[in-house]
């Protein structure tokens, strides 16, 4: 399933919020988007809406959503949220990682590495290695 055969909603509604985040990324999320994901080849997109959601970091190529998760996500109701979210992007055929925001400080070489993984497995599975 290549992406273009994929139509993700673009809620409008959410553009103003998106920048908004990109403006005031965490700092878990600066470090991954300038040590790594803004030279990536496969391009990333920061703070990027999708359907009703807003994703920190999307491949379109890949069709690979990254998450950074930070005490918020590991109450009850953020999992939830998190879990809804991560079936309905997997409509689209897209593909959810995540990373706590610790994982990123402290292990930056081993989350681009899993990041890296997870684009050529992906890759490979759209046909576009």
């Amino acid at each position: 399933m290549g992406s273009s055969s994929v139509h993700i909603p673009y809620n409008r509604e959410l553009k103003q919020r998106a920048a908004k985040l990109r403006k005031n990324m965490t700092d878990a999320e600066q470090l991954l988007w300038q040590r790594y994901l803004r030279h990536h080849t496969a391009i990333f997109h920061r703070q990027k809406p999708l359907d009703y959601f807003i994703a920190d970091f999307y491949c379109s190529k890949a069709l690979l959503v990254i998450e950074v998760d930070g005490d918020s996500h590991f109450t009850d109701e953020g999992q939830g949220y998190d879990r809804e979210r991560t079936e309905r992007l997997a409509r689209y055929g897209i593909a959810v990682i995540r990373f706590t925001n610790d994982e990123v400080l402290k292990n930056i070489s081993g989350v681009c590495q899993e990041i890296e993984r997870v684009v050529q497995e992906r890759l490979q599975i759209l046909g576009k290695a």
